[in-house]
């Protein structure tokens, strides 16, 4: 039988979603609350891979059992897996799926959005980035509109990764504001390790001024991580949808 967990967590203590040879991990704490209950090792994919210190509020991942749960059951491990992950981790949901069903290669559309602060605050630092500089959202709108028009995003992506290519469906990209706050949201059928991050690094020099609309374009065109511009910390970002075309979401 095949499972899916539905799951939130706070990235700040992790080394990621991925397994890693001496870092904790989210993906580590939960196999482990699984092998804890089942008695067994239990392997979980998840439906990507989060860099080291970025969220998830929504966040699949499947395993398989030979044991068929009933309801009743799958409430029962998800009260006791929450009582054994640390608080930084949160089961929301377990619920059966088909056997062919993947957590990674069936979604279809992720979204991200990355939290900017425009006002000092001592108590909303661990999840924002405090850029104190006024920006020109207006431009820096019009700049993330034309990531819907391009597919090829080396300029964004970390070096020496081990992907085929680079090449990505972006829905939907912008800005808006929350009260003191400037959030950027954006979707695709996949990201690239540090897209997001690169991407908001090289909108905010747009709205800054440094460097033109016509610039931007060129960066993605050259297909160059030198070209673009500095990561931001990923303390501000959040995997924040993942969405299936066969679950009711």
């Amino acid at each position: 039988m095949r499972y899916f967990l539905k799951l939130s967590y706070n990235g700040t203590p992790f080394f990621g979603w991925q397994i890693q040879p001496k870092d904790i991990t989210v993906q580590e704490v939960v196999e482990k609350a699984l092998e804890t209950l089942f008695r067994t090792p239990v392997p979980v994919m998840g439906c990507g891979r989060t860099d080291t210190g970025v969220h998830a509020r929504e966040f699949f991942a499947h395993f398989d059992i030979e044991e068929e749960l009933s309801d009743e059951k799958r409430e029962n491990i998800v009260y006791k897996m929450n009582g054994l992950l640390p608080p930084e981790v949160v089961i929301h949901e377990l619920f059966p799926v088909a056997a062919t069903a993947h957590a990674r290669f069936d979604a279809v559309e992720r979204t991200y959005r990355y939290h900017i602060t425009t006002k000092k605050d001592c108590f909303d630092f661990d999840f924002t980035y405090y850029c104190h500089v006024n920006l020109d959202i207006g431009k820096m709108n019009e700049a993330a509109a034309l990531l819907l028009d391009n597919e090829d995003f080396t300029s964004f992506s970390k070096l020496h990764t081990q992907v085929n290519n680079n090449n990505c469906k972006v829905t939907s990209a912008f800005w808006k504001r929350e009260g003191n706050r400037l959030v950027f949201e954006i979707s695709a059928n996949r990201f690239l390790r540090n897209m997001v991050r690169a991407i908001v690094g090289t909108l905010l020099e747009v709205g800054k001024g440094k460097i033109s609309i016509d610039d931007f374009q060129n960066i993605i065109n050259q297909k160059d991580r030198r070209k673009a511009g500095t990561s931001v910390p990923a303390k501000a970002l959040f995997l924040e949808k993942v969405r299936y075309p066969y679950l009711n979401q």
